[in-house]
């Protein structure tokens, strides 16, 4: 059983895959070519937001984003400690100081309350992350950033397809970001990423930053970065898109299930009312994660933790920060086998072996 499957998701689609990919081979525009304009177009239409900007990893996304509100040395960016590195990591790389809000207990996600108490002088942006495919409150997000004077950034990494109040991720905020690794619900064949803004001046900036900072050929009126999304991974990006609703659909249903089936057994995720999700992860917690774990392997059924070291106690981004929730949670979280073409002898193989593991 994989953890993942990739793989049968490019047998669907690989006649259009291939295609596409020999499109870029044929017209030799490598980087920048005619695919970025189109998908560019076809995600901001997707997200609802007039704005997108492709970028070479999601990792990029949130830097250039934050670049584009000129974040550096002697700001502070609030965001949460229960996440990827990528968050921290590109405050820090900017000189800024990254402070870390506790999570609400049920989602995961950031706590607006938490982040408004942490908001001081310095405060220049507030980074949600929308974990596991589930959406962070942004409008609870968007009202303390109105109070506050301060640019709310959704970093969706994962929830890429999922929805909020009927709206969809990356188009909730100011300005949002997302990745297209491949494991994401949307991913290409390599690094990549996007940016989302209605902010036209943002959004000529964003372009400006990720081709070095340049306006016109040799002509850089700001330092960027290279950050361009590569054409080939554009064109599978733009192959995926084809069937991307259908795969989202296909991980609410399978999500739904895991819930049903071990709503009794494990703590399983908490859909906020008005949320979907696009299941990045099927997380739960459990007591003896690592004995749990160790029964599994044993049936089987691969897992993986998301996230065991809180931001605040990673060795680089080492921060004095009250967060229990988010540090009890990375001591029990777990999660399980989740992908669009997770059979359900499978999803029951897992949901049998994990029940077994905790004697329920």
């Amino acid at each position: 059983m994989q953890f993942i499957d990739l793989q049968s998701q490019y047998h669907r689609i690989k006649d259009d895959v291939d295609r596409r990919i020999h499109a870029v081979l044929d017209h030799g525009q490598y980087v920048m070519g005619p695919e970025i304009d189109e998908l560019e177009k076809r995600l901001a239409d997707y997200a609802g937001i007039e704005h997108c900007v492709a970028l070479s990893s999601g990792t990029d996304a949130l830097l250039v984003a934050m670049m584009a509100l000129d974040i550096g040395p002697g700001d502070e960016v609030i965001t949460t400690p229960f996440t990827f590195i990528a968050t921290g990591e590109m405050i820090m790389l900017l000189g800024a100081t990254p402070v870390f809000a506790d999570i609400d207990p049920r989602t995961y996600n950031l706590d607006p309350a938490s982040a408004e108490a942490a908001i001081t002088a310095r405060t220049k942006a507030i980074v949600p992350v929308s974990l596991y495919g589930q959406c962070a409150d942004m409008d609870a997000f968007n009202a303390v950033g109105e109070r506050h004077g301060v640019p709310v950034i959704e970093d969706a990494a994962q929830s890429f397809g999922a929805t909020y109040q009927g709206r969809r991720s990356c188009g909730l905020s100011r300005l949002s970001a997302t990745s297209f690794f491949p494991a994401k619900p949307l991913g290409c064949y390599g690094d990549g990423g996007a940016a989302f803004t209605d902010d036209a001046d943002l959004a000529l900036r964003m372009r400006e930053l990720r081709n070095h900072g340049q306006d016109r050929r040799y002509h850089h009126p700001r330092i960027g970065i290279n950050g361009r999304l590569d054409t080939m991974q554009a064109a599978v990006l733009l192959a995926k898109l084809d069937i991307f609703d259908d795969e989202v659909a296909a991980r609410g249903r399978l999500g739904a299930r895991y819930t049903e089936l071990l709503g009794d057994a494990v703590r399983t995720p908490y859909l906020a009312e008005g949320n979907t999700s696009v299941y990045a992860q099927y997380t739960v917690e459990v007591d003896d994660r690592d004995g749990v774990r160790a029964s599994l392997e044993a049936a089987g059924v691969p897992t993986a933790v998301h996230y065991p070291v809180p931001l605040n106690r990673q060795p680089a981004l080492r921060v004095d920060a009250d967060v229990p929730v988010a540090e009890a949670a990375a001591g029990r979280v777990m999660s399980l086998p989740m992908h669009p073409y997770l059979s359900e002898d499978d999803q029951d193989r897992v949901v049998a072996a994990l029940r077994a593991a905790v004697g329920a």
